[in-house]
């Protein structure tokens, strides 16, 4: 069976994919497990269609996922990493490292020249990650997320490398 061409292969042993209707229960879960402060589940489904929101699935099953898309800004394209995360078996597996080259990857052949993601400040696994696809913090916005914890404002300006 041929896999359609949206289908990325893996060698860590799974796939990523757009995101489709019939993922959107398993996505939920995981953010609700992911987070203090999930997404609801309709939030997803305004983002089914958009280029940037991605799957990682393994054996058949959602591993991960990724939210992304664009805005034009004073004539340029901005991407933002909206939402990422991985199932708790999944995590350490190199999901979320595929999951966010394979969004940069869609972003800039959309027109991005640069990417920017909010992070929790106290998220030093996930500032980790970013740094290591070339992301730098640009500021940081006060009591950003509902439980007062500050966002650093990450960017990463596309063709320097990664």
């Amino acid at each position: 069976m041929t896999r359609p061409a949206s289908w990325v292969n893996a060698d860590e042993g799974f796939s990523i994919r757009p995101a489709e209707r019939a993922d959107l229960l398993a996505i939920a879960r995981i953010e609700n497990e992911s987070f203090a402060q999930p997404w609801p589940y309709e939030a997803f489904e305004r983002f089914l269609g958009s280029p940037g929101f991605l799957v990682a699935l393994e054996g058949g099953a959602v591993a991960g996922y990724i939210v992304a898309d664009l805005t034009d800004g004073f004539g340029r394209q901005l991407g933002h990493v909206k939402d990422i995360a991985v199932h708790p078996d999944n995590r350490k597996t190199g999901v979320g490292s595929a999951l966010l080259s394979r969004a940069l990857a869609v972003l800039a052949a959309r027109g991005a020249d640069s990417v920017k993601l909010e992070v929790r400040r106290s998220n030093e696994r996930a500032k980790r990650l970013y740094r290591q696809f070339g992301f730098e913090a640009l500021r940081t916005v006060p009591e950003y997320y509902q439980d007062g914890e500050d966002a650093i404002v990450m960017i990463h300006k596309l063709g320097n490398g990664r």
